[in-house]
């Protein structure tokens, strides 16, 4: 062992597989080491995995060989005593699915080991001690998903010190499958919550368009996500991706006594659950904001502006902001002016234009606002958002999106869906909005004046939103033509 060196990381030909040279202190009575040190550690490279649990291999006598393993959890490794030749291969489905590498680990080296990662080794030395950190206990539901490989799989190119024929092998590792026959390890689950929504449908419609596996879909019906009693039902070390499409967006009824708590408990205790269970298990959690956090007193709101919400549906979606950046894997995407699948703005235009040009209905106009300005959010755009941020692998953290485009009003978005809908845009009849509700009995939620948001950062990351009005244009022809 070498008692000078200082604590590095080498990176390998697996990505994610990090070996560490660990400095060991010595002296005529036995040697010292910081086996694991987070801090420092993390500062090097090491992901911030959050171990559950150590286990210890104690292999008697010299010759003994394990493998080659590939379990759900990420795992970092260490010796205790003795030396071990190691060999690790690359089971994760990806280009470097089959990778190999080797080296010799004693108590002066360590490796971290990726989930996915198939793990061997031969013990050098009688007594050879061989102890690992995990961030995931054990269960039958984890063991489903092992994947195995043959230690003396001639692809592999392995060169064993001791010949397997000469090792001691567990009955198990002589039956594993060559590589060639061997199944890629799935990644983590994905669970999707509020899938019956608008941007829950456009997310399955995503998932389903792009092949994607490993998905499993929740509304309030089978997994009410503000209910902490829920949680107990799920195995969470199986997931990797948390996308949060629920919410309560009622705006005008959370200012009841009865939505007021409804929006509460869907905004803000349902996103801090998530928040906690996803920080937990290190899950990455993608969560979906509003700009009515904000007061609408800016005309452009960037990711860091101060919350200013004016309403109780803002005030809520702005605690459950909060609640979410205490997951260290989040990723909040800051939407305004929803349109999707389902009862929407632009659905409703399209009715009263209708009406407007029927001869025999006698509605001959709508009363639109005209002093709130922002830009619309397809549920389309946001969902190619999320996997984009999700496979692009950007910073976590808050972004702005809705599509690009020019600042306008809800009326002039109305004649734009009146005259593509039956030409009569001119029966648009633009209204400040305290006019618009001065007549209104139940209570009505403050509305922002100004909901455009800053796209700069999500467009730093290689994302584009399309032109809101483009989109417009696609939608409303798609719903006139079914």
């Amino acid at each position: 062992m070498d008692f000078e060196k200082d604590l590095r990381a080498v990176e390998t030909n697996i990505p994610g597989l990090v070996v560490f040279d660990l400095p060991v202190h010595g002296d005529n009575r036995g040697w010292f080491k910081e086996n694991w040190q987070r801090a420092k550690q993390t500062n090097l490279g090491l992901p911030d995995f959050g171990p559950v649990q150590n286990n210890i291999s104690y292999n008697a006598k010299k010759g003994v060989t394990r493998g080659i393993h590939a379990e759900p959890w990420d795992k970092y490794i260490s010796i205790a005593a003795g030396s071990v030749f190691g060999a690790w291969v690359d089971l994760r489905p990806g280009e470097s699915f089959g990778q190999v590498y080797t080296t010799i680990l004693d108590p002066s080296k360590a490796i971290y080991v990726p989930r996915g990662v198939g793990n061997s080794f031969q013990a050098l030395e009688d007594g050879t001690v061989y102890t690992y950190l995990v961030n995931a206990h054990w269960s039958l539901e984890q063991k489903k998903t092992y994947t195995f490989v043959n230690l003396a799989d001639p692809d592999l190119h392995i060169q064993w010190p001791i010949p397997l024929e000469d090792s001691e092998r567990s009955e198990a590792d002589l039956h594993h499958p060559m590589l060639k026959d061997a199944k890629p390890m799935a990644p983590r689950r994905t669970m999707v919550t509020g899938c019956n929504g608008q941007l829950g449908r456009a997310i399955r419609s995503y998932v389903d368009a792009n092949g994607l596996e490993g998905f499993e879909f929740n509304d309030i019906d089978t997994f009410d996500f503000s209910d902490p009693a829920q949680y107990d039902r799920f195995d969470w070390s199986l997931y990797g991706t948390v996308i949060n499409a629920g919410a309560y967006t009622a705006v005008d009824k959370a200012e009841t006594p009865e939505g007021r708590a409804a929006a509460w408990k869907a905004n803000a205790q349902g996103p801090a659950l998530l928040a906690r269970v996803c920080a937990e298990h290190n899950i990455t959690l993608v969560h979906v904001s509003s700009d009515y956090v904000f007061d609408g007193s800016r005309e452009l709101h960037d990711e860091a502006e101060a919350f200013a919400p004016l309403g109780v549906y803002g005030q809520s979606k702005a605690a459950g902001d909060i609640a979410v950046t205490n997951c260290p894997r989040h990723y909040i995407l800051r939407s305004s002016w929803v349109i999707g699948e389902g009862h929407n703005f632009v659905k409703t235009m399209m009715m009263l234009s209708n009406r407007v040009a029927d001869p025999g209905d006698t509605l001959d106009g709508v009363t639109v606002v005209d002093d709130q300005y922002g830009r619309l959010t397809f549920t389309k755009d946001m969902a190619d958002a999320i996997f984009h941020l999700l496979d692009s692998k950007a910073g976590y953290g808050t972004y702005n999106l809705t599509g690009s485009g020019s600042v306008e009003s809800w009326a002039d978005i109305a004649k734009a869906v009146f005259d593509q809908t039956n030409g009569n845009g001119d029966r648009v009849r633009p209204i400040p909005t305290e006019e618009y509700f001065a007549n209104a009995k139940d209570p009505v939620s403050p509305r922002p004046t100004h909901s455009a948001l800053n796209l700069g950062k999500i467009e730093g990351t290689g994302y584009h939103a399309p032109d809101w009005e483009e989109s417009l244009k696609a939608y409303v022809a798609k719903e006139l033509s079914e």
